[in-house]
């Protein structure tokens, strides 16, 4: 292929991934919301495995067609990039305030989920056994959370009659005429071989369950056809992020093989980056209207969703498992632990990422990004910039770790001073 069209995929990879997603997270949100779930919770699971759908549409593409590279540094770039760019922009836009319940469960769940994928990749794989093992912890992480939302959240059944945006748009005729048109551009995609069988399959499914439920559903006004809308927005959304996958991967590897790049450092930046654009989209909307919830809880979700439930599914139903460059396991999977680690220091002082604290994970992902380029072109100032990221690393640690012992310094001091005044 000509460099147009290896371009011209991407690009429309990259659109189809954030269209598919965006149409994933409306329906699956308003669905969630019914069964009285908490915003948190919806940003932890809902909304974050929603987001991760592009990720699991590439890496379980990439396994099957034999490029593990991708598939692994696919997650592992994805994690790296959820934390270092997308909250450090969302803090540039606002501090962003942190649930205490992210600090004492959901972030020490994150560091432990990827410590488990560097144990289980040491030996050079991740095979059908060990994906079980982590598609099984996000079964167990979803349900738990599901049960003990719905046991903290006292007024949730108040959600159930409530009526969405997306409920109020998919009344329109313009939502019922793309519906039709998506049926249409289905057969036809199909005869002409653009399109395979599964995307077909939930383009089908998903404008069927939306025609059906504008016309079956007194015109959408029930509760029940309003599901049927939603639901048919999470099975179209699907199969336009497997058709997104598709091209992205097609594209991907063009240019790894074009630029004589590995497929390993394609799938920790632009692959990883390409699919967390409906992170980074969800994130900065929820950040710009106060949702913090959302904001925060979409990135450590989708973390734990990443490596649980995308690598564990891969693992399972790709042919020997994934195999897992020497690289990664010594270099990528060691950054990625480091930071998330980084993520309790920073959110627990003063439950709070400040705006400082953003330029900080932002200035990181950076100098990740550019000593990746730089390895994969063997430039010669990699020495120096590597000497300079040895000085520099120390300094933020030490520094984390100061502002996280002035903030227990102060806690217990106004501890003392409010006992005193009692």
């Amino acid at each position: 292929m000509d460099w147009f069209t290896i371009l011209l995929i991407l690009v429309a990879g990259l659109a189809l991934l954030v269209a598919g997603g965006e149409l994933l997270v409306r329906g699956a949100s308003s669905v969630a919301a019914v069964f009285g779930i908490s915003p948190l919770v919806i940003g932890l699971t809902v909304v974050a495995f929603g987001t991760s759908s592009p990720e699991m549409a590439v890496s379980i593409q990439a396994g099957l067609a034999g490029n593990p590279d991708i598939a692994v540094g696919n997650v592992v770039g994805s994690n790296i990039f959820n934390v270092l760019l997308i909250l450090g922009a969302c803090a540039l836009i606002l501090p962003l305030l942190v649930s205490r319940q992210l600090v004492r469960r959901e972030v020490p769940i994150m560091i432990g989920t990827s410590l488990l994928l560097l144990l289980l990749s040491l030996d050079g794989g991740i095979g059908f056994l060990d994906g079980a093992l982590l598609f099984a912890g996000i079964v167990g992480y979803t349900g738990w959370s599901v049960i003990e939302s719905r046991r903290e959240t006292a007024a949730a059944k108040g959600n159930e009659e409530s009526v969405t945006v997306d409920t109020i748009a998919a009344k329109s005729p313009l939502w019922f005429a793309g519906a039709v048109a998506v049926l249409a551009v289905a057969a036809v995609g199909y005869g002409l071989g653009w399109f395979n069988v599964v995307v077909v399959g939930f383009l089908i499914v998903g404008a069927g369950l939306f025609i059906a439920g504008s016309l079956f559903g007194k015109g959408g006004t029930t509760k029940g056809g309003d599901i049927a809308h939603q639901v048919g927005f999470i099975a179209a959304g699907l199969g336009i992020l497997v058709l997104g996958a598709g091209y992205l991967i097609e594209s991907s590897t063009a240019i790894a093989r074009s630029l004589g790049v590995s497929d390993l450092i394609i799938g920790l930046t632009i692959v990883a980056a390409g699919t967390s654009l409906p992170e980074v989209a969800t994130s900065i909307i929820a950040t710009i209207r106060k949702e913090r919830d959302i904001a925060i809880g979409n990135v450590v979700g989708s973390n734990i969703f990443n490596i649980l439930g995308i690598l564990g599914f891969s693992a399972m139903v790709t042919p020997g498992g994934l195999n897992v460059n020497p690289l990664m396991v010594s270099f990528d999977m060691p950054i990625m632990i480091a930071v998330t680690v980084a993520c309790l220091p920073i959110f627990f002082t003063g439950f709070t990422i400040a705006r400082w604290e953003g330029v900080l994970f932002l200035g990181s992902y950076v100098a990740y990004t550019a000593f990746l380029v730089l390895v994969a072109t063997s430039n010669p100032a990699l020495e120096t910039f590597a000497n300079a990221m040895l000085l520099v690393l120390p300094l933020i640690a030490v520094t984390l770790i100061w502002t996280s012992v002035q903030f227990v310094r102060s806690q217990r001091a106004q501890t003392l001073r409010t006992t005193g005044r009692k």
